[in-house]
């Protein structure tokens, strides 16, 4: 009898979780698409400037650099002529649009040739079973050097091992996903997302401050410690939560006839590491450029700068080194696995790429016009002036700001799936105004990468859900969204919880974020 009330229990307990998740997901579905939102949003700051036109603040009041801001209409004469004139500078000027079209040539070539996939494979076929659970997160955490590679790729490949290994395929798909989606912002390598993120914030701060700059190592020390604590929380969970969880898997559930896994064979492998040798010599090529002292990409410092500050240009390069490095080895796989012949292939594999980043380069125009509204009008620097002030009155500071901001940024992932569209709108809003509250641009947008990882495991708005819901049927014919969810709630919870203690102890322990970072600002620098 006891047991019969546990599992009613049980049944009960995860029907309210589908029925929530279901809940959310019905309300993501009525947002408009991102294109549209940005639109909106533009219209917005447009009629709020009118609204507010006259609104002043003052930053620093009562110090000698005191500055006044004033909230200036874009329905004023001025501000119609200044939308129409500067529309196009807007687009170019959007700060993500030139980083991650550049990274993704490179990547893009790597991916079409093989290089990548292959690369995946070998990692995650060729350790002991003991190991593959954590090799298989760490790969996924991995996998965002190549955009979303890794939802196609290692996804499948997990549940295919984990049948193989006679383990529920659908822990080894949801361990993978976990990796993939829950450390999507943490990696050992810089990604596109880094630079993406970094002119976001470098563009937010600097309605501040004019002279503020933001590398793409912002937050590098940070995301390397991360990437060693997804791939243990996601082991842990897996093993001790997930897995027993599921219990035994029946193959009869399965919705097709299932092939055992295959490894890469030896001409695969003889190709991917002569490949991968040359990538090892253009990365160290790469390195020298920063080490070396008389590298073109290494500056000169007055004395008592930083040393970091030499490394400056090397940092303002990174996206094209980024390139450099997924692309030359990439051909070279290409050249060796016949997947390029000529030129020509390059070319196309280029183009290709480019033509998948179309739907990106209409939301920049559109981001771009918000963005800038919201610059020229002035609404930013008073929002966070009297953001900062409100803030100041509650008594919310320091680290537990920062914790309330995570947890901003994680509701707000439910709805808004894109990692950079949610930046888009939100640096210019919270960036200034915790910098007013005495902490760095790094530390906010540290914060916000690790509130938009933990819950895009749970999102019912991702967009490669329904991908991974195929995936699953492959094994478990009758699984549904709220099945594929609930999996992975004990990954968001877990995450959110062990991520946030880390951030605490890098904040704590004074531990740079980045080269050169600190977590704190000092807003009487301000002038």
């Amino acid at each position: 009898m006891s047991e019969t009330r546990e599992e009613a229990k049980g049944e009960k307990k995860e029907g309210f979780i589908v029925r929530l998740l279901q809940k959310i997901a019905e309300i993501g579905n009525r947002l408009p698409d991102p294109l549209t939102l940005f639109a909106l949003m533009a219209a917005l700051v447009v009629v709020v400037s009118a609204i507010l036109v006259g609104t002043e603040v003052s930053v620093l009041e009562g110090t000698p650099h005191e500055q006044h801001h004033t909230v200036q209409s874009l329905l004023s004469w001025e501000g119609i002529r200044w939308m129409f004139l500067s529309a196009i500078d807007n687009f170019i000027g959007f700060a993500p649009l030139g980083p991650v079209l550049t990274v993704m040539i490179g990547i893009g070539i790597a991916e079409r040739t093989g290089f990548v996939t292959m690369g995946l494979r070998i990692v995650v076929s060729s350790v002991p079973p003991s190991l593959i659970t954590a090799t298989l997160v760490f790969a996924c955490v991995m996998s965002s050097m190549v955009a979303d590679a890794g939802y196609i790729v290692l996804t499948p490949l997990g549940a295919l091992i984990f049948a193989g290994l006679g383990r529920h395929p659908i822990a080894g798909l949801a361990a993978a996903y976990a990796g993939v989606s829950g450390g999507f912002s943490a990696n050992l390598l810089i990604t596109g997302l880094d630079p993406m993120l970094a002119r976001l914030t470098g563009q937010a701060a600097q309605m501040l401050d004019p002279t503020y700059h933001v590398d793409a190592t912002a937050n590098y020390f940070f995301l390397v410690v991360s990437t060693i604590l997804v791939t243990v929380v996601g082991t842990v969970v897996t093993t001790k939560i997930v897995e027993p969880m599921l219990g035994d898997w029946d193959p009869s559930q399965a919705g097709e006839k299932l092939e055992e896994p295959t490894k890469p064979t030896g001409q695969e492998r003889k190709h991917f590491f002569a490949a991968f040798a040359v990538g090892l010599v253009v990365a160290a090529g790469i390195a020298f450029l920063g080490i070396w002292s008389g590298s073109p990409l290494r500056d000169p410092i007055e004395p008592g700068e930083p040393a970091v500050n030499q490394l400056r240009s090397y940092f303002d390069s990174v996206e094209v080194l980024v390139a450099l490095l997924f692309m030359i080895p990439g051909i070279v796989y290409g050249i060796l696995n016949k997947t390029i012949k000529s030129d020509k292939d390059v070319a196309k594999m280029a183009s290709a790429t480019m033509g998948t980043m179309g739907a990106y380069i209409v939301l920049a125009f559109v981001a771009g016009q918000f963005v800038e509204y919201f610059n020229w009008s002035n609404i930013g620097v008073v929002t966070a002036v009297r953001g900062a002030e409100m803030l100041e009155q509650i008594g919310l500071e320091g680290i537990t700001l920062l914790l309330a901001f995570m947890v901003v940024a994680g509701v707000l992932n439910l709805f808004v799936g894109s990692a950079s569209a949610k930046w888009a709108f939100m640096a210019p809003i919270f960036v200034p105004m915790l910098m007013m509250m005495g902490l760095s641009p790094e530390a906010t947008q540290a914060a916000y990468r690790v509130g938009d990882s933990v819950t895009n495991i749970i999102t019912p708005l991702m967009p490669y859900l329904p991908i991974i819901i195929v995936f699953a049927q492959r094994y478990v014919k009758d699984i549904q969204i709220g099945t594929i969810l609930t999996v992975m709630l004990p990954y968001s919870v877990a995450l959110g919880i062990a991520w946030s203690l880390l951030f605490i102890v890098f904040i704590l322990l004074g531990l740079p974020l980045g080269p050169g970072v600190d977590a704190f600002y000092d807003p009487g620098v301000l002038e």
